[in-house]
């Protein structure tokens, strides 16, 4: 019976993925943007297998492309840019980033994921900061959106305001900085933890499930 009721949420191209950050931004003129690392968290009671797949591979090297992620753990994706010339500024790559079942081989989720070369970090990465934030608050308000309407459609099973709220406080969390980061606008004791953050996911995964169960 587990099994049945399972089953739906594993369509293919339907499983959420939760990787951040979902942008990654190189500088030419600071050398330690060169290597950016994506994380990518499994909130769910199964193994995930990933794969990383970019459209111009030639510019990028990625540590460890393919590999797995235990349950309710996180994995940490290095990305090297090794092509840093003029003629690339401001031109936008993207990764997708595939998770499957480790006993299947179709791809049960994907997220893409944006790289663009910048010429200035000194220039531009407040304004970047500045965009990343609202591109997460539009984020938050869609997702918002679109729980009241599943909440609206189904009114006798349907997710509660509290499962709603949780949700956009876990989205919230998973969107501050990390522990560590020195260039952010957000204060200090805004940022989170890594463990704080796989919690966050850990809840956030099992609201979707719950969501997608309905």
């Amino acid at each position: 019976m587990q099994q049945q009721r399972r089953q739906p949420e594993l369509v293919e191209g339907n499983l959420p993925v939760f990787v951040f950050p979902t942008e990654l931004i190189f500088y030419a003129d600071d050398q330690s943007t060169h290597k950016q690392v994506l994380t990518l968290y499994n909130p769910y009671e199964f193994a995930l297998k990933f794969k990383v797949l970019c459209t111009t591979p030639n510019k990028y090297v990625v540590v460890d492309a393919a590999g797995a992620v235990k349950p309710q753990c996180c994995v940490d994706i290095v990305i090297r840019h090794r092509d840093v010339r003029s003629c690339h500024y401001d031109v936008i790559d993207k990764f997708r980033l595939q998770v499957s079942e480790q006993s299947q081989r179709k791809a049960l989720g994907r997220k893409e994921i944006i790289a663009t070369l910048l010429p200035s970090a000194k220039e531009q990465r407040k304004e970047v900061e500045e965009k990343r934030i609202k591109e997460h608050l539009t984020e938050s308000v869609f997702l918002e959106q679109m729980l009241c309407q599943t909440e609206n459609r189904t009114v006798s099973s349907g997710p509660s305001l509290l499962t709603v709220f949780l949700g956009i406080v876990c989205i919230a969390a998973l969107m501050l900085p990390t522990l560590g980061e020195v260039e952010s606008l957000v204060p200090l004791y805004f940022h989170l933890s890594v463990n704080q953050k796989l919690v966050a996911a850990y809840v956030l995964g099992l609201i979707t499930m719950v969501i997608l169960r309905i």
